[in-house]
């Protein structure tokens, strides 16, 4: 068996999951790169290829055979050259009581006082083990390569993050790395297929999901029902229920309600979720929607539908929101009144104040109207933004105030047949339909990623002029949805 650093990689992101090493392992067909991944790989390039620049001579090792490199690798450091460009090791080692052959290819080796550092160069900016476990275990078996090969621990283990600060990788996950490989050995040894429950947030962006989720879905897989996580499911699993149908046949809700989960080191009860858990198990079951309460919409004559748009951590240090989305629907609709953040230093502060005065306009001419939004991210964003630049005039606050989330409204409205309240799945179980073939909030930050690092004004405008279609359409679909739900009564 042969493994390489990256098999990290295919553990954690973009979700942890067992199965997708042994897919890849049994070379099982996965799914091309979202556009959103394109980018992140392009970004990690360019990342890489400027400190390159930064470093001064260096050995490039990238050609030849995989013994030639090894070679030279062996033969670099034996010189003391100053830097090696992506050096290559491998080692044959025992582990688990089995032949493993392990390979690892850092992207720079740095001469030091007393030995080299090994250096990774990530965009990611926020290299911890909670944030990016698969970066930490990649450094510890090139460490421990690295420690085979000359009979000595690394100078220091390093990644230079998407901050341009040099993070170091304490020498411990040396250790922590052939832990995690013995296990991941062990997946890839298995007879059986490991089991990893689905999830709609869990697998949407795996290049197995059609797979994995689609299949799960069609096999009316009880992990498909909302509200039961990657606990509950292991657990019914161990009981041999697997299909919702089982779930419905097994369960009334006070005996769900008091099913134990795990839940970290102890057990929870399933609890208040029952009655939910099986409202929706029922609808998925019979293909039909259930109406369990009229939804609770506040009365106006106009409604603004508010929608934002925002870069991950890991991206930005800021937690950026890139685009501030609303517009007003009903008796006195408005023009699409979004703003998107200024590319450049102050850019973010010029989005945040453009939205306020946008918010205060509507303010001026409609009033106190409620602002209709998906989930609690809107609300969680605008406190944040508070804090961070502060509320002119106290049209925030205000906002916050008029804020309506839609999710639970929907959520606690109706029992769909669908194994998602995401907007995007209900907005097409309702019959929206959207202009644009390719959309999604991965695929509006791949979009606006691209337009921050162009130079090409006119791509500029056309890639800003795409995701501001894709936030409109998401405005729209909300009123739709919103529109839906004032038909719908208890009968």
């Amino acid at each position: 068996m042969r493994i390489n650093a990256s098999v990290f990689y295919g553990l954690y992101r973009p979700s942890e999951c067992e199965l997708r090493p042994y897919l890849r392992a049994k070379g099982v067909e996965e799914g091309k790169p979202s556009p959103y991944d394109e980018v992140i790989i392009e970004l990690g390039r360019w990342h890489e290829e400027r400190h390159l620049g930064e470093i001064g001579p260096f050995a490039d090792l990238r050609t030849g055979t995989e013994d030639e490199r090894i070679k030279r690798t062996i033969q670099a450091v034996q010189d003391g050259l100053p830097a090696l460009y992506q050096p290559l090791f491998r080692m044959d080692a025992q582990v688990g009581g089995k032949p493993v052959t392990l390979v690892g290819e850092p992207d720079f080796l740095i001469k030091d006082t007393a030995g080299y550092r090994i250096r990774d160069a990530k965009i990611a900016r926020r290299i911890t083990e909670q944030a990016h476990p698969e970066i930490l275990l990649q450094l510890g078996l090139y460490g421990w390569l690295y420690e085979q090969t000359f009979k000595t621990k690394p100078q220091r283990m390093e990644v230079l993050a998407g901050t341009g600060k040099l993070e170091e990788v304490p020498i411990n996950f040396i250790k922590n790395a052939l832990e995690r490989i013995e296990y991941i050995v062990q997946l890839l040894r298995s007879d059986a297929e490991p089991f990893s429950p689905v999830g709609w947030t869990k697998c949407s962006t795996c290049g197995f999901n059609d797979l994995c989720w689609t299949t799960a879905v069609q096999s009316k897989n009880v992990a498909t029902i909302p509200g039961v996580d990657q606990n509950l499911t292991r657990a019914l699993r161990e009981k041999g229920i697997t299909k919702i149908d089982d779930l419905l046949r097994e369960f009334d809700e006070s005996k769900l309600a008091n099913f134990q989960k795990p839940w970290g080191n102890k057990t929870q009860k399933v609890g208040k979720a029952a009655e939910k858990i099986l409202r929706f198990s029922r609808a998925l079951a019979s293909g039909k929607e259930e109406v369990l309460q009229t939804p609770a919409l506040p009365p106006s004559e106009n409604y603004v539908m508010f929608d934002l748009e925002g870069l991950p951590p890991q991206l930005d240090e800021l937690d950026k929101i890139y685009l501030w989305g609303l517009q007003v629907f009903g008796a006195k609709p408005s023009e699409y009144l979004g703003k998107i953040a200024d590319i450049g230093p102050n850019g973010d502060r010029v989005g945040w104040d453009g939205f306020l005065e946008a918010a205060k306009s509507v303010f001026y001419t409609y009033g106190d109207v409620p602002f209709i939004h998906w989930t609690h991210y809107e609300r969680t964003k605008v406190s944040a933004y508070v804090e961070r630049y502060g509320d002119k005039d106290g049209v925030a606050e205000r906002l916050k105030r008029n804020l309506v989330d839609l999710f639970p409204i929907t959520q606690n409205s109706i029992a769909l047949p669908i194994p998602s309240y995401s907007l995007k799945v209900v907005e097409k179980y309702i019959g929206y339909k959207r202009s644009q073939t390719e959309y999604g909030g991965d695929w509006a930050m791949a979009a606006f990623i691209k337009a921050t690092e162009t130079s090409d004004e006119d791509k500029r405008k056309e890639l800003l002029e795409s995701i501001l279609t894709y936030n409109r359409e998401d405005l729209a679909a909300t009123w739709a949805v919103f529109e839906w739900l004032r038909t719908k009564k208890v009968t």
